[in-house]
This record gives structure tokens, sequence and C-alpha cells, in this order.
């Protein structure tokens, strides 16, 4: 229910988008090989809104225009607090896992390829992330967005339990 609250549609922010990586995919037929490329884009306006998609195309760039169209379409906003997350979190999608921790002012974004991407994208310039299981680039980014839509802010708990914010934090 909350995640359909927070998604957004691509005018009404300016994004930016990134290639995350690119893969040239083979399909073999009774005539011989037939080559398309496969890629994985993230978008977002670096103020706490991004989304990921992918496409395939028999032209590179026709497979990015769609990738891109598909990742505006998955627009999700996550909470930043001072430049980082508000809360440790852990994000799974196929056999991709990440852990991500908030990090003091100064710190950086310590990710590593793909996640990274998405990272940056959605604006949080200090955290801390490990990447366990599967390196395949597309599952990294499905795990990230999934542990970033699971971020909540006070605000939205306080809100959700029905409860002043005081509450939240004194009991």
């Amino acid at each position: 229910m909350a995640r359909e609250e927070r998604n957004m549609t691509s005018n009404e922010v300016e994004l930016k988008d990134r290639l995350v990586t690119i893969n040239r995919v083979t399909k073999v037929t009774k005539g011989g090989r037939t080559f398309s490329f496969s890629a994985v884009v993230v978008v977002g306006n670096e103020q706490g809104v991004v989304g990921h998609g992918s496409g395939k195309a028999k032209e590179v760039t026709e497979a990015i225009a769609k990738a891109v169209e598909a990742a505006k379409r998955n627009l999700i906003t996550i909470p930043i607090i001072n430049n980082t997350l508000p809360h440790s979190v852990i994000g799974r999608a196929d056999g991709g896992h990440v852990l991500m921790k908030p990090a003091s002012e100064g710190t950086g974004v310590i990710a590593g390829g793909a996640m990274r991407a998405v990272l940056e994208s959605a604006g949080i310039h200090n955290v801390l992330a490990k990447s366990k299981g599967s390196s395949n680039p597309s599952n990294v980014v499905k795990a990230t967005i999934d542990a970033l839509s699971q971020l909540r802010d006070a605000n939205a708990i306080a809100y959700k339990r029905g409860i002043s914010l005081d509450k939240v934090f004194n009991g």
C-alpha cells in the first residue's frame, strides 16, 4: 500500500539517466545467430526520486531508449536525511542481496558498480553499502531499489500509526 502512494510520474521531475550495463545477447535459430542488445538504466533527480528499467532491441540506442522509458514508469520517492539513509536496510531480488547503512557526513558513497549508480541517482551522498550474492548488475539494481523502497522516515511512521511525532521517539 505504501509503495503505491510513493509512485511518481516522470512529468513532475527533471530526471537524469545513467547506463548501468549493456550486454550483447544471442538467439540461435535454424538460420544462424541473431544478435541483439539488452540495457539496464537507472534514472533519478538526485533529490530522492529514483527508478530503474531494462530494454532490449537490435540496436544499442534503441535498447537504451526502451530502458529509460521503462525506468520512468518505475519511479519511487525515498526519504533522505542529512544526505544519507534514515536507517539500515537489507534488499533482496532474485539472487542479489544488498546491505546499506547510514554514514556520517564526509564518508561518501561506499558502494560498487551498479549499486553506486542507483545511490548517486537517488541523491544519497553518504552511505556504507555491501553487495552479497549475485553480482549480476540487473539483480543488484533490483535489490538496491527494493532496499530503498523499504526506507521510512519518522514522519511517515507517525502518520501510519496515527500518533504524534513525539510518541514515535518517546514510546
